[in-house]
């Protein structure tokens, strides 16, 4: 079997950052409540939309709130993380 290609883009972040276009079109926005009810989301990309339910549904079950699309139009093969460190050559 395959590995898993969950990857969390970035976590604790706000609604509005899912409409950034510039994100892969595989990329999902996830709502929970942490452990102190306080609403949470973040952003993830996966290539299969029910691995990334299935990861949030282990860690929070009944406080998962939803998981949405993205806004992102990215190729997930040419999309670089912005955030990742830089490889030196």
């Amino acid at each position: 079997m395959g590995e898993s290609l969950l990857k969390v883009i970035r976590q604790n972040c706000k609604p509005e950052e899912a409409n950034d276009r510039t994100l892969p079109n595989n990329a999902f926005l996830v709502s929970y409540y942490d452990s102190d009810g306080q609403e949470k989301h973040d952003l993830v990309m996966s290539s299969k939309q029910v691995e990334i339910f299935d990861y949030y549904w282990d860690l929070y079950q009944r406080s998962f709130i939803t998981m949405k699309q993205s806004e992102g139009r990215i190729s997930p093969k040419l999309w670089t993380d912005p955030n990742a460190p830089k490889k030196k050559k």
